[in-house]
């Protein structure tokens, strides 16, 4: 079971660089320091690059823990792509897009009969841009509270200690100098060859918030969560979507088999089209709409699809161009991600990395963890992420979330384990709301009864996930769950009662 979860880690653990690199008594460090300061008085105790999730939860942090702290931010808001034009912005289009298409074809059923129903596209982007803007002045508020200077430019690093800053307030240039300095510069979508992003016919995650009026016909390039929420959300607003994935399934290799293939037939019965084991052999957007060429993943017979708009939602990449790496020698490996020890140290042992920059799942929540560890590494030498135990969630409806383990991965390392499920349909809670999809679905050790992996498909899955991290967190069995009373009637009773079926049976299905 261990050797399993060890596995998860294995790309932050297994780094080139070794632990005498660091050492406090190694000479060549010690002359590249004291290089490096020019006046101690003039320095911050640290500066970010990168006022997105991971930036700017570790400059509040540091601000918190009395370090003299910078965060330079490029875009002019904080918050990174999360806040500004993914996570938050995406949710305000999933929840909003979710009640029109409920008002349409799930009211009659609840006793509520409803006139001529209308989507008013502005302004349903004008509340998603309220949320944002709410929330990117909140942050603002915070460094303010905790005497984080706030630079809008676009950094570049001058040597290893100064980071030069374009201004684009005014215009013109600084620099400030760091003790500690913190890449935390994201991510962005990577490209697909053949395809040029123009935002408007074919779009990113970016443009998939912003658009004008609803497509007739959009195809999606991936079949992963990213891929899924937008095409929900144009689905439900009247676009014909059609998704194209390489693999087997959706929600990408860690979504369990069972939860994908409950999660790809809702879908489809809410309207979705979707070509599996299929690969994208080229794309061509020069006419009125754009045209994507597709055949089976082994190879076969070529189909053209046609669409208004493609949205291409194959992953992120590291975004580290133009952060001057050259200038202080520093490399990336094969994947573009910066290499980093337990302790987010780059090879020059005061500058750090964290969140979609560097190793591990891309995600908003990960980030936010590393973001309080790597302070802790500065301001105490010690702090703590479990990457085991970090949640994923789908937006989409019923949500998906899941954490730890799922069959696939314990299957293939030969991992004896036990399998309990549970139905939403049986849950009180569930039958009331008129929202029955779904299951829970939980795998612990077979001779321990720990749990190993937490798969929920469901209303409400994305809250519900937090006690399965809590669970993993403290290594509960599934018996520690399934004995712990759940109140009535709520959803969270098919969690409990997931439990009791994976240590012994449930009751109430």
């Amino acid at each position: 079971m261990f050797r399993a979860v060890a596995s998860r880690a294995v790309p932050r653990a297994a780094r080139p660089v070794t632990q005498s690199t660091f050492c406090a008594p190694n000479i060549y460090f010690q002359g590249r320091l004291r290089r490096g300061y020019a006046s101690e008085a003039e320095e911050k105790d640290l500066v970010i690059i990168g006022g997105g999730v991971a930036g700017y939860v570790a400059a509040i942090k540091a601000g918190q823990s009395g370090l003299k702290v910078a965060c330079i931010e490029k875009r002019g808001a904080l918050g990174g792509t999360c806040l500004n034009v993914g996570c938050i912005p995406s949710k305000s289009l999933l929840n909003n897009s979710h009640l029109y298409h409920q008002i349409l074809h799930d009211t009659k059923n609840r006793g509520i009969e409803v006139g001529d129903v209308k989507l008013n596209l502005a302004a349903m982007m004008k509340a998603k841009d309220t949320s944002v803007s709410g929330l990117t002045k909140g942050i603002e508020f915070l460094f303010k509270k905790n005497n984080v200077e706030y630079i809008k430019g676009t950094g570049a690093f001058k040597d290893e200690h100064t980071v030069a800053v374009n201004l684009i307030e005014g215009g013109g240039e600084t620099t400030v100098r760091g003790k500690n300095i913190l890449i935390a510069t994201g991510s962005e979508a990577t490209p697909f060859p053949g395809l040029t992003i123009d935002e408007k016919k074919v779009i990113t995650s970016t443009g998939a918030i912003a658009l004008q009026e609803v497509p007739k016909k959009m195809t999606v390039i991936g079949g992963g969560i990213i891929g899924l929420e937008m095409a929900s959300v144009w689905s439900r607003l009247g676009s014909e979507v059609t998704v194209v994935e390489y693999l087997g399934q959706i929600g990408g290799p860690g979504m369990d088999k069972d939860v994908a293939k409950q999660a790809q037939k809702l879908l489809q019965k809410q309207g979705m089209k979707f070509k599996l084991n299929t690969k994208v052999v080229s794309g061509d957007a020069d006419g009125e709409g754009v045209k994507v060429t597709v055949e089976a993943a082994k190879g076969g017979k070529e189909e053209t699809l046609d669409a208004d708009v493609c949205l291409v939602a194959i992953g992120r990449r590291p975004y580290t161009n133009g952060l001057g790496l050259e200038n202080i020698g520093l490399e990336v490996d094969e994947r573009g991600r910066l290499i980093i020890d337990q302790e987010y140290r780059t090879k020059i042992p005061h500058i750090r990395a964290i969140g979609d920059v560097t190793f591990g799942p891309m995600l908003a929540h990960k980030a936010e963890e590393e973001s309080v560890a790597v302070i802790e590494y500065i301001t105490k030498g010690y702090g703590h992420v479990n990457y085991g135990a970090i949640p994923s969630v789908m937006y989409t409806h019923p949500e998906v979330a899941w954490v730890g383990q799922n069959e696939q991965e314990l299957t293939a390392a030969n991992v004896k384990y036990n399998v309990g499920q549970f139905p939403f349909s049986a849950n009180s809670r569930a039958k009331t709301n008129l929202d029955t999809e779904g299951f829970v679905k939980m795998i612990s050790d077979a001779e321990t009864d720990r749990i190993l992996g937490i798969h929920i498909i469901g209303p409400n899955a994305g809250e519900m996930i937090a006690e399965g991290v809590l669970a993993l967190e403290y290594g509960a069995s599934s018996e520690d769950v399934a004995r712990t009373s759940h109140a009535h009637p709520t959803l969270s009773e098919a969690f409990k009662e997931a439990a009791m079926a994976t240590y012994d049976k449930a009751v109430h299905y």
